[in-house]
């Protein structure tokens, strides 16, 4: 399976913020996207874009309950929102995180393959390579691509 080694710097995400169980994230998870993609003109105007206008990424950031970017543990928070310019404000009812910078081994999966791909990162991948993951894993999700347009990002070293 192939994996990618990309440093990131830091960048920001508005999006819809939920908290809850590890367990029953296929609960409230897909929640907060409904939430997102249904007021998503809200947060048009902030949202980055590349040279051709198109939006940079979705993303599915976590973080742990503190919001210091660590790993979940049987409890989490998911922010549903879209990369935006840097230093902008979330508009009311909606939340913004600057991601850390880190630099991360990607893999890219699809709703089908995903705890497939993540066990294979955490069980194989990064141990035989001698990583560790030092917070929270994200996934970015690249707009107008379908089924294999997920990718989680493991972040490997703090910046």
């Amino acid at each position: 399976m192939p994996v990618q080694i990309e440093y990131r710097d830091s960048f920001s995400v508005i999006g819809k913020l939920g908290e809850g169980l590890a367990a029953e994230g296929g609960k409230w998870i897909p929640v907060l996207w409904e939430k997102a993609n249904h007021n998503f003109d809200e947060i048009r105007d902030l949202a980055k874009k590349d040279n051709e206008g198109n939006l940079v990424g979705l993303w599915g950031a976590m973080s742990d309950i503190s919001e210091s970017f660590e790993r979940w543990t049987d409890q989490g928070k998911y922010l549903a929102g879209c990369e935006v310019i840097d230093n902008c404000n979330a508009p009311a009812g909606w939340a913004r995180w600057v991601i850390p910078a880190y630099k991360y081994a990607i893999i890219q999966c699809n709703l089908d393959t995903y705890d497939e791909k993540f066990r294979y990162m955490i069980t194989e991948y990064l141990p035989s390579n001698n990583y560790s993951i030092v917070g929270a894993v994200h996934e970015f999700y690249k707009p107008g691509e379908t089924d294999e347009g997920l990718w989680l990002y493991f972040p490997i070293e703090r910046a």
